[in-house]
């Protein structure tokens, strides 16, 4: 019985003492939200939760059979393989371009619902913050910064997943219009920038990078995934120009003096790179994450230990590891392989960005096919102190990936000038370890507009083949990337053949509405193909 009816008996019942103590507290099954936010720790665990759901779950849900849900696009693309897709079939119809909201419905909801919670939350978060009270003016920015920040991020994945989606920005306080229509993309677009320029410009966040600001939400960061949008929404379906803003806000990362390329060791006197000593080698073992990764998804053991390591091999080797079982969850396609030059590209070179060789203590080397080398913890996989269990970090955005960004806005936006050439040929000349920076730079100069973009693009498939981008990428530019011999000629998208033999279809541009959510809400429309 709740403690408003239990008054009311007392009252009726003539008893003689005061039950105002019982009219004054609300009973939770009847608490509004704002109950909630009564003190500033409420507000700071209302946004502390965002951080743990929404789009950073992308990189952190899944298992070992299925990988992480964010692998879903590169899936798509065709140019990744899951050696245990047989456990999952949403996989194997993601390949061969099978999919519809019915036979994927687990993975389409998981994007759909995850996001859709996030956004819920941070609604709450946005809309009681500024009335808790003991927090100050600018505590309540910074909270309502990291909120609107990870709510653009689900609309976001929302909107270059599914196109038209609803956009609800308040709270659902009762069951009335819980069902709402599809908002246009221009609109969710609209409140995504909206959100992160407020969080960019007016929430005071830290200049820093999110490692030294333990972890939250840093205006880089901010700036970060407000380029990303403004180049994503420049390309296709949306098409409206906004390369400026997109190089506007990663000039804000560049220059903010918190991130860097990490860069590799080499011999005093060859001049050879240290392979151990690698740039990436650095990133694999998390000794330059800090200003490498702008966006770092962040693991702990004990807390919430990271499962990549078990992707580095193949299910032959789990018995040679501490694991229970590895899978080639994330395997690169041949087709995928050939955009590297294998002679010039330091990153497809053996223990680099990928490896394929294993060599057990009686000095036996097993092969196998290219596997992920960047998420090899060598204490997880082989180690004592803590078996099986892993802190190595991945990146959402790295410092690479934005200077990508800003190398294509701005040759969007200005032309081919020095700057864009800087940028581009920062990221490649630590790639092609045996040219320099101003041979590189010099070839660079004298492209075309496009055939500038069409290097950066090229270049992103290279560089960020683990940060899962390449499915976003053919999307939003309608080109498929075919390669050979560390040659890409990107072509149209839409009447391609997959490396499996189906047919990219203009339907394959957006993913179906989870059938889950269509039975839910009769205000849905399915996206036209499916």
């Amino acid at each position: 019985m709740n403690a408003i009816k239990l008054a009311a008996l007392l009252l009726l019942g003539g008893v003689g003492y005061s039950c105002s103590s019982f009219l004054e507290e609300e009973p939770r099954s009847a608490a509004s939200l704002n109950q909630f936010f009564t003190e500033p720790s409420h507000a700071e665990n209302a946004v502390n939760a965002l951080y743990r759901d929404g789009a950073p779950a992308l990189w952190m849900n899944g298992g070992v059979y299925n990988g992480r849900n964010i692998m879903y696009g590169p899936y798509l693309s065709g140019f990744f393989e899951n050696n245990y897709k047989g456990q999952y079939a949403y996989i194997g119809f993601a390949q061969q371009l099978q999919l519809n909201a019915i036979n994927s419905n687990s993975i389409l909801n998981d994007y759909w619902s995850q996001m859709y919670r996030e956004i819920s939350r941070a609604n709450n978060a946005i809309k009681y913050i500024p009335t808790t009270e003991g927090l100050g003016d600018a505590q309540v920015n910074r909270l309502l910064g990291e909120a609107r920040f990870f709510r653009a991020w689900a609309y976001f994945m929302l909107v270059r997943h599914f196109g038209d989606v609803p956009l609800i920005v308040e709270p659902y306080e009762s069951t009335n219009d819980i069902y709402r229509p599809r908002a246009s993309s221009g609109e969710v677009y609209a409140l995504i920038v909206q959100d992160l320029e407020f969080a960019v410009n007016s929430a005071g966040l830290s200049n820093a990078n999110m490692v030294s600001n333990g972890y939250r939400v840093s205006r880089p960061a901010a700036a970060a995934l407000l380029a990303d949008v403004q180049l994503t929404r420049s390309g296709f379906p949306v098409q409206e120009d906004n390369y400026a803003a997109a190089a506007t806000a990663a000039r804000m990362v560049i220059n903010s003096g918190s991130h860097s390329l990490a860069q590799n060791n080499r011999d005093s006197g060859t001049g050879e790179v240290d392979a151990e000593n690698s740039a990436y080698n650095k990133i694999r073992r998390q000794e330059v994450n800090a200003t490498e990764f702008v966006y770092p998804i962040e693991f702990a053991i004990g807390i919430a230990g990271s499962g990549y390591p078990a992707y580095t091999y193949p299910v032959t080797l789990t018995s040679e590891t501490n694991y229970g079982i590895t899978n080639q969850a994330y395997e690169p396609r041949d087709q995928f392989i050939a955009m590297y030059d294998d002679a010039e590209d330091l990153r497809i070179q053996n223990k680099q960005l990928w490896h394929n060789t294993y060599t057990d203590d009686g000095g036996n080397t097993s092969t196998f096919r290219f596997q992920p080398y960047l998420w090899h913890d060598d204490e997880a996989l082989f180690g004592t102190s803590n078996p099986a269990n892993s802190e190595l970090e991945v990146a959402a955005y790295t410092y690479a990936e934005v200077l990508l960004i800003a190398a294509e806005a701005i040759a969007r936006s200005e032309g081919v000038t020095a700057e864009a050439v800087d940028y581009l040929t920062q990221v490649r000349s630590r790639a092609y370890y045996m040219q320099t920076a101003d041979e590189i730079s010099g070839a660079l100069s004298g492209l075309s507009v496009q055939d500038f973009v069409e290097e950066v693009w090229a270049e992103r498939n290279r560089e960020l083949a683990l940060n899962f981008k390449i499915w976003y990428d053919m999307i939003r530019t309608r080109k498929y990337p075919e390669a050979s011999d560390g040659e890409i000629n990107f072509v149209e998208l839409i009447g391609h053949k997959s490396t499996w033999g189906p047919t990219f279809e203009e339907k394959h541009l957006l993913l179906p509405l989870p059938d889950q959510e269509l039975q839910r809400n009769a205000e849905l429309q399915q996206n036209t193909g499916y």
